[in-house]
């Protein structure tokens, strides 16, 4: 299968949660930046999917990243980006946003399981409150310590 069609836009999504809520499989969503993956991004959406039957990434854009993390980031473009998610095995959706916050993807997907990293405390997890409301379940997955995008740009940037 052609990893690339694991990118959707969202009717696509859409359309894949009928299916999903028709066979009784749970949706766990989760978001991010992505723009560097390492090993932690791995650890966390590898112990994402583990919660349910399908991992949908919703995935900042290029712009939204700028305005959440600043006028250099991302290093990677987001066709990049999402490709490098598409390819990973444990995720099954990435899905593209524009918004500063994924709020609008998960009221219209309506997760099952709403995930973020453990540096989220669940009261603050955009969308929690529509979940819990549903029935679903918010949670705050373990960190691995030592890694993260914005270090490892950092440490790049201090080389000579």
């Amino acid at each position: 299968m052609d990893h690339r069609r694991k990118i959707m836009t969202l009717e696509e999504a859409l359309a894949g949660r009928q299916k999903l809520a028709a066979r009784e499989e749970r949706l766990v969503f989760t978001n991010g930046c992505f723009d560097l993956l390492h090993p932690g991004h791995l650890r966390y959406l590898a112990e994402a999917r583990s919660l349910g039957d399908f991992l949908m990434v919703g995935l900042n854009s290029d712009r939204s990243v700028r305005a959440l993390k600043g006028p250099t980031r991302p290093v990677c473009p987001q066709e990049v980006r999402a490709e490098m998610l598409a390819g990973l095995e444990m995720v099954d959706g990435v899905l593209l946003f524009d918004q500063d916050s994924p709020l609008n993807l998960i009221l219209a997907l309506s997760p099952d399981i709403l995930v973020k990293g453990g540096d989220w405390a669940v009261a603050d997890m955009v969308g929690g409150p529509f979940v819990l409301a549903r029935g679903g379940e918010v949670r705050s997955l373990s960190l691995a310590g030592g890694f993260s995008s914005t270090a490892l740009i950092e440490r790049l940037r201090a080389r000579p």
